[in-house]
């Protein structure tokens, strides 16, 4: 064995005073992974024991979680370097043209690490958030340092860099609490009563199981349109955050068939045409 180990210390890569060895780079290796396994326990600690008696929010949880495990990982490969007797003031060479190499090929790798540290401290969005950036919606389900994991309501996983959260316009339904209003708009004929349209939207809206009492829903009426009255109501919910067309859904169902039952005409645009006749030759 004494052999072995001895065939295998051959310097590989000399950095100043400090070598670099086939024995020594595999020992770099395993302890390497070993650090990097520690770490993921550490975090499973903070994250499931330590802040689960403290009852904070799931994103608090996950954000300080994550810095601490790449504190520790960045920590301990500081002192696995220095232990194994690498000198790392050498390696300013070597720093060097890895950093021309960043320079050239990896700004979209540094600029996603700097946009994950950024999130998980201002935590602009945290996991369990409903957001929303363009045509896409859904929720945060991890933060990671290059990435941030959405799932649609499709059960579509969606791999977002995290630049675009940092540069990008990024709509949060649940940045500090799930209490969101929604409105919804509505056309009546000419001949409908205002008064009733009102108290049947109203009737209607406090009636829905997933529509909260206070703050209490409204109806606006908004004017007059070409063919016909128009209003909106408005509606808070905490449950149907993340499914605001099946809410929009339920409720049409319910203002059509309270609409049939009180006599109330939902318009069709109307245009009146004025035809005039040829003149006639004198």
């Amino acid at each position: 064995m004494e052999k072995f180990l001895e065939s295998i210390d051959i310097p590989l890569v000399s950095f100043g005073d400090s070598q670099l060895t086939a024995l020594l780079l595999i020992k770099l290796i395993g302890l390497t992974f070993l650090i990097y396994l520690f770490s993921r326990v550490l975090r499973a600690v903070v994250s499931d024991y330590v802040f689960t008696k403290l009852q904070p929010d799931e994103g608090i949880r996950f954000a300080v979680a994550r810095i601490i495990q790449y504190l520790f990982l960045f920590i301990g490969l500081l002192v696995l370097f220095q232990s194994v007797g690498l000198n790392l003031s050498t390696l300013t060479v070597l720093s060097g043209t890895i950093g021309i190499g960043l320079g050239f090929g990896m700004q979209n790798i540094i600029e996603n690490f700097v946009s994950g540290i950024i999130i998980l401290l201002e935590r602009p969005i945290k996991v369990g958030d409903r957001i929303e950036m363009g045509s896409v919606s859904g929720d945060v389900m991890q933060i990671s340092v290059r990435s941030t994991t959405i799932r649609t309501n499709s059960n579509i996983t969606m791999i977002v860099p995290n630049s675009e959260f940092i540069t990008s316009r990024v709509i949060n339904w649940s940045h500090t609490d799930r209490l969101v209003r929604f409105e919804f708009p509505v056309g009546v004929s000419y001949k409908s009563d205002p008064n009733k349209v009102k108290l049947i939207l109203l009737e209607v809206a406090t009636e829905h199981t997933g529509v909260i009492k206070e703050p209490k829903p409204e109806v606006l009426f908004k004017g007059f349109g070409e063919s016909s009255l128009d209003f909106e109501l408005r509606v808070w919910t905490k449950t149907y955050t993340r499914f605001p067309l099946i809410l929009k859904s339920e409720l049409y169902y319910k203002i059509f068939d309270a609409f049939k039952a009180h006599g109330i005409e939902i318009p069709y645009p109307q245009r009146d045409l004025h035809i005039k006749e040829p003149l006639k030759n004198s």
